[in-house]
């Protein structure tokens, strides 16, 4: 709506329901996290223990699943309220009594790792499995436990954690890059299933996070993952956290379904521009 000043000069006025100290900006409230309940794997390191960190700051009581114990009692010291359980996702059965009586609001499957970067002919079918079994079948059994009872209620937030590696394939990807492109279909097969369910899908696509992934991948090599963020500025945990936590906290009329990350000096999967340092 235009309207003259006393000066003669047009002006613009906010529309009924905007910010009238920030122009075209809708008034939108965070959803708050207090007394919602957060389930989360792989919560022991990395992107998981970051997440976890910044759910618990925000408000919500987390439950934090991984395998490894004594990683998961130091995150759960920074989390109040928090929920410890020793889990392993390729675990179907266990996955399943995890979740059978617990209310969950924010579901996070995010357990998922890699090995090596061998082409496929020369790749080892016992790492495939586990790529396979804690990639995909782990988030599987995490949404076939934790879904029914969100369905019922009819709300409540599900979060992939994706990977640019499920957009474009590189060198030495191949199996790791095949389980990414599987967690994109099944985030944009939640969304088309349960469409009138209530509850809202998000996948966050992050690029080169540094963590403990390319340390697990190179087979305990440092070197070779330390070199890998040689020279760039990668990502950080918290990055990723951060991103989640603005996900889950939109308005209700609001779903941020694709969160894309990259480095800043990430171009795609194969192009990295870096320091001469």
């Amino acid at each position: 709506m235009l309207r003259p000043d006393s000066g003669g000069a047009v002006r613009t006025a906010p529309l009924p329901g905007l910010d009238a100290s920030l122009p075209g900006r809708r008034v939108a409230a965070m959803q708050p996290l207090q007394d919602k309940h957060a389930f989360l794997t792989g919560a022991s390191a990395g992107i998981g223990a970051a997440t976890a960190r910044a759910l618990a700051a925000a408000g919500a009581h987390v439950t934090l699943a991984a395998r490894r114990r004594d990683r998961l009692d130091a995150v759960a010291r920074d989390c109040p309220g928090s929920t410890v359980l020793e889990l392993d996702v390729r675990d179907a059965a266990a996955v399943a009594d995890a979740l059978a009586e617990r209310q969950v609001d924010i579901l996070i499957p995010n357990a998922g790792l890699a090995f090596g970067t061998e082409p496929v002919h020369q790749g080892d079918p016992e790492e495939w499995s586990v790529m396979i079994d804690t990639n995909i079948k782990g988030v599987l059994h995490v949404l076939r436990a934790g879904l029914p009872g969100m369905v019922r209620r009819g709300q409540g937030e599900v979060v992939f954690l994706g990977s640019v590696a499920g957009r474009q394939v590189y060198p030495g990807g191949n199996v790791y890059c095949a389980t990414k492109f599987a967690v994109r279909a099944l985030y944009e097969s939640m969304r088309v299933d349960l469409k009138d369910s209530g509850l809202r899908f998000t996948t966050v696509d992050p690029g080169m996070v540094q963590t403990e992934f390319s340390l697990v991948r190179f087979r305990g090599d440092a070197q070779r993952a330390d070199d890998l963020y040689k020279g760039m500025d990668p990502i950080r945990p918290e990055d990723v956290a951060d991103a989640i936590v603005y996900a889950v906290t939109r308005p209700a009329n609001v779903n941020i379904g694709e969160i894309v990350m990259w480095a800043g000096a990430q171009a795609s999967t194969t192009y990295v521009r870096r320091r001469a340092d």
